[in-house]
């Protein structure tokens, strides 16, 4: 436990907010494994700025296990802590810090298990995936997820240990985030007629969202394993306009679509861009021709929705000691892991209720509770 405890406390250390590089964590990892002449292999973004890890321990001719966290931490800016954020500080049971739940308590169970690991006779592999950028998208496993369809054997489960307050998860909502950007024509708005008024139509594709999420919302749609039980959509950031006297001649709004794993987000968008094409764009062009409405990706990640009756599942009921398998409404790397054709769960210490807050913690029961589950995982591949 203790070792956990220091191994947490160096990793909250960190500033691996998403815009900052993670590469001093990386490299302290890199370092540790090292020690127990672990090798791994770094996978780096284009800029070289920041790394997954991967990390194999036991025999690597055969399919083994997926131990999986990300590096990456939302923002502090503007929260009011109580404690330092990036100083690991005990009180009452709980240890405070930005990541302690999401998720570096989990990589510090894991790290402390490789003492273990590498004296053990395994019979099966356990690796170590570490990535970057998650919390933006889900970026950076993607290359890691990559350069792993190149080795000739596949893992048999992954383990994502992202807060679930140790219970197995096999299933969330997959994600599209989208950007639309309107193009309308600027006037004087005493002549508001002539202008193309891009707030205005804007808000009508909003709208428009809104009725598509109220059918969405009809019971033949849902899903009850999730909460809420059915897909949704939400307009999240919005801009425009120059001064209240002059007809805005641009507006571009941010939304997302968060869908059930049966369910493709990308029918939304393109529903929304038919209404567009249809409705919108003909009366805009019929004051201006240079009316333009333009849809991009922001990011996107799939659902993850695990077999109950799979092996994958049948090996985290007994690692984690319980088979009330759930779903959670945030989304994880998981979908992207199961899509390469990687069976996954979901199951780490703490809860997502602290994530991403002011004095987000993990308590120590529940970081003591991950030990007990890792080393249950070590003695069933051991046997």
């Amino acid at each position: 436990m203790s070792n956990s405890l220091d191994l947490l406390k160096a990793l909250v250390a960190f500033d691996t907010t998403s815009r900052e590089s993670n590469l001093h964590l990386i490299e302290f990892v890199r370092d540790y494994l090292a020690n127990f002449d672990v090798p791994c292999e770094l996978v780096y973004n284009e800029q070289r700025s920041k790394a997954n890890l991967f990390a194999t321990i036991g025999p690597a001719d055969r399919p083994g296990i997926v131990l999986s966290g990300h590096t990456d931490v939302v923002p502090v800016d503007g929260q009011p802590w109580s404690v330092a954020p990036f100083q690991l500080t005990e009180r009452d049971g709980k240890l405070y810090g930005r990541g302690t739940a999401d998720m570096k308590g989990y990589i510090a169970c894991v790290l402390a298990l490789v003492p273990s690991l590498v004296k053990a006779p395994l019979r099966l592999p356990v690796h170590i995936a570490l990535s970057y950028d998650e919390e933006v998208g889900c970026l950076g496993v993607r290359s890691l997820l990559k350069a792993l369809e190149q080795r000739p054997v596949k893992p048999m489960l992954c383990i994502i240990g992202e807060p679930t307050e140790l219970k197995p998860v096999l299933g969330h909502k997959g994600k599209l985030a989208m950007r639309c950007d309107i193009h309308g024509e600027a006037c004087h708005s005493a002549y508001a007629p002539l202008g193309v008024n891009a707030i205005e139509y804007a808000a009508e594709l909003i709208c428009e969202l809104g009725r598509i999420g109220e059918r969405l919302k009809a019971p033949e749609h849902h899903d009850a394993r999730f909460d809420p039980p059915f897909s949704t959509v939400q307009t999240g950031v919005i801009s425009g306009g120059k001064a209240l006297n002059i007809v805005p001649a641009d507006c571009r709004f941010d939304f997302e679509i968060r869908a059930l794993p049966s369910q493709d987000p990308g029918v939304v968008a393109q529903e929304l861009k038919t209404y567009t094409e249809q409705q919108m764009l003909p009366r805009m062009r019929a004051v201006s021709d240079q009316s333009a409405i333009r849809f991009s990706e922001l990011s996107a990640y799939p659902g993850l929705a695990t077999d109950a009756h799979s092996e994958a599942a049948e090996l985290i009921a007994a690692f984690s000691g319980s088979r009330e398998f759930g779903t959670v409404a945030f989304g994880t790397e998981g979908g992207l892991f199961d899509a390469a054709g990687i069976p996954t769960v979901v199951c780490g210490p703490g809860s997502m209720d602290q994530g991403h807050k002011p004095d987000e913690f993990v308590s120590l029961e529940q970081l003591s509770g991950c030990d007990d589950m890792l080393q249950r995982l070590l003695s069933s591949i051991c046997r």
